[in-house]
């Protein structure tokens, strides 16, 4: 069995270079564990300690990984769901690809069902942040005025809608917090951070 941990809840790059390695080995699906640091904390085996680092296994040089741009597209969506198996669902998504031919040009497949039912409620989930962020006047500590927002989404989109606000207020210093992230706008620098608590 393989444990993978993840850097945080979209580590979308951590989990493309572990199942590459991990299809290339051979690593069935039910064989792999996906660990984010929340996931960790909650784990009552894991104790809240972190897990150990990822050791890739042998790849199988007979196997040759291609996979459809299509479908790297739809996991950078499908990382920012809040479905803990997210990640089992992609990797599986990864596992079959390299070995069902057909499965590509299979519209009605469950687990590709699965995929895009779950990118929708993300784009939804986008759209609805778009449409209700209302920004208020903050003072800071450098006396400077900031327009600050807060919003609860539904999954982890913070950081990846936030190209949209920098392109419609590119002249205004802002801030949306969320449970999840933060991020922050300083005219010319978007900067990310941890969640924050509604006061």
């Amino acid at each position: 069995r393989h444990t993978v941990p993840l850097a945080h809840p979209t580590d979308w790059s951590g989990f493309r270079r572990a199942a590459r390695a991990l299809v290339q080995a051979g690593a069935m699906p039910q064989e792999v564990e996906w660990l984010t640091p929340q996931a960790a904390a909650h784990d009552l085996f894991a104790g809240g300690a972190s897990a150990p680092g990822f050791v890739p296994p042998p790849a199988d040089p007979a196997t040759v990984l291609r996979v459809p741009e299509a479908f790297v597209r739809l996991c950078e969506r499908l990382v920012l769901h809040r479905n803990p198996a997210r990640f089992a669902l992609m990797y599986r998504l990864l596992w079959r690809l390299a070995r069902e031919r057909g499965l590509r040009h299979d519209p009605l497949d469950a687990d590709r069902l699965q995929a895009h039912h779950m990118v929708r409620a993300v784009a939804r989930d986008m759209h609805k942040m778009h449409a209700f962020v209302r920004f208020r006047p903050v003072t800071d500590s450098a006396g400077q005025t900031v327009q600050v927002a807060w919003f609860e989404p539904d999954h982890f989109i913070a950081e990846a809608n936030a190209g949209f606000f920098v392109r419609r207020f590119t002249q205004m210093h802002w801030a949306i917090l969320t449970p999840d992230a933060s991020v922050r706008w300083d005219g010319s620098a978007l900067h990310v951070g941890p969640g924050a608590q509604r006061s």
